[in-house]
């Protein structure tokens, strides 16, 4: 530990304010499980690494955001930097592997301004699909946009682009493909196609590293994550590795989607993480033959969400048969339907996404938990 001269904070204070937090599972505070590790004190500014074990990404988040809520309510200190680590690395790979404090966005991808996460408390609502039409739309725009397919688990989105061939290589950088004008990275570019992933953490905590300090992105305006659903290590990577812009959530109108959405919405707002809105897919299908409009998985639910968390609803996606076929051949609904009340529905989330984007440049949200 080092310690400035006059410092005024102390070790013991900083540890003792840490051991108000405990971990749910071990009932325990996280300097009697030996969590707390490389603890700094630098005048008025306090570093140290949460060497975690066997906890899950939930419960890592709130320890994680528990203890800098801790250490910055101490008397005197202006920052407080939580480092995430893992106890069975050696402690300097550790520590240099799982940065909790977002590196500069420079270090990583110095030419890209904006950096969105499309993500959903649930599979099956169609977050991949919202994803790549929101890229697109973007692009439309005349927006220069990469995609990125996060998702190691189920990575489709080469599927859905129609994206072909494997990534090049050109000055020991990696060449993401590129589909419809959008510059595309997935594990599915590199992976055989029916090859099971089985990846624990840190693999995918690197993977996510390198996709974004390997790859040769270039300059763009956005580059969209699509997130693997739930609230995982993926998630928790992302926000540690680089200060994104915002999170995009994805939900469907019925009530089992939306108690997910919620956790996915407190998950990230403890990571600091700005909430850029909620989008509602699958909201209503209109008949084709009769124009009539149907709730098939009710309504309501995204608005309602969305009032409670104070964020905007960004936009509500119809159902629609193209959609599907559009994401089994390649062809996206933006681009190969322009025409249709879906393609429009997505223009619209564009553009609400980069007004909500300018709106929230240099917020800061409070850390909460």
């Amino acid at each position: 530990m080092t310690t400035s001269p006059g410092a005024g904070i102390t070790e013991s204070a900083v540890l003792q304010a840490l051991r108000s937090v405990e971990d749910p599972d071990q009932h325990k505070d996280i300097v009697s499980l030996g969590l707390v590790r490389d603890l700094q004190i630098q005048g008025a500014e306090i570093s140290f690494t949460l060497a975690f074990t066997t906890q899950p990404p939930a419960t890592k988040a709130a320890l994680h955001s528990g203890a800098q809520k801790a250490v910055s309510q101490l008397p005197g200190v202006s920052k407080a930097r939580v480092k995430m680590g893992s106890a069975a690395q050696p402690a300097g790979a550790a520590h240099a592997a799982h940065q909790t404090a977002p590196a500069e966005a420079a270090e990583f991808i110095p030419e890209v301004k904006h950096t969105i996460a499309v993500s959903s408390g649930k599979g099956g609502v169609g977050k991949s699909t919202v994803a790549v039409n929101l890229a697109l739309a973007l692009k439309q725009r005349g927006l220069p946009t990469g995609l990125v397919d996060v998702d190691v688990y189920g990575p489709d989105v080469p599927l859905m682009m129609g994206a072909r061939g494997r990534p090049g290589m050109f000055d020991n950088k990696i060449l993401p493909v590129e589909a419809h004008g959008v510059k595309i990275m997935s594990i599915g570019l590199l992976v055989a196609e029916r090859e099971a992933l089985v990846w624990r953490g840190p693999m995918i905590h690197s993977a996510v590293q390198q996709f974004l300090r390997d790859v040769a992105w270039g300059p763009l305006e956005y580059l969209i994550f699509d997130m693997p659903p739930g609230t995982g290590d993926a998630q928790l990577s992302l926000s540690q590795i680089i200060p994104l812009s915002g999170v995009v959530m994805v939900t469907t109108p019925q009530d089992v989607a939306l108690l997910d959405v919620r956790k996915g919405l407190s998950m990230f707002r403890k990571l600091n993480v700005p909430v850029i809105g909620i989008v509602e897919n699958m909201s209503y299908f209109v008949a084709p033959d009769t124009g009539k409009r149907y709730a098939i998985f009710g309504e309501g639910g995204g608005a309602k969400v969305a009032e409670e968390f104070g964020v905007p609803l960004l936009g509500q996606i119809p159902l629609e048969i193209e959609t599907r076929k559009g994401g089994d051949t390649g062809l996206p609904v933006v681009v190969g339907q322009p025409d249709s009340a879906q393609a429009q529905a997505f223009r619209q989330l564009a553009e609400a996404v980069t007004a909500r984007v300018a709106a929230l440049s240099g917020v800061q949200l409070p850390s909460i938990g």
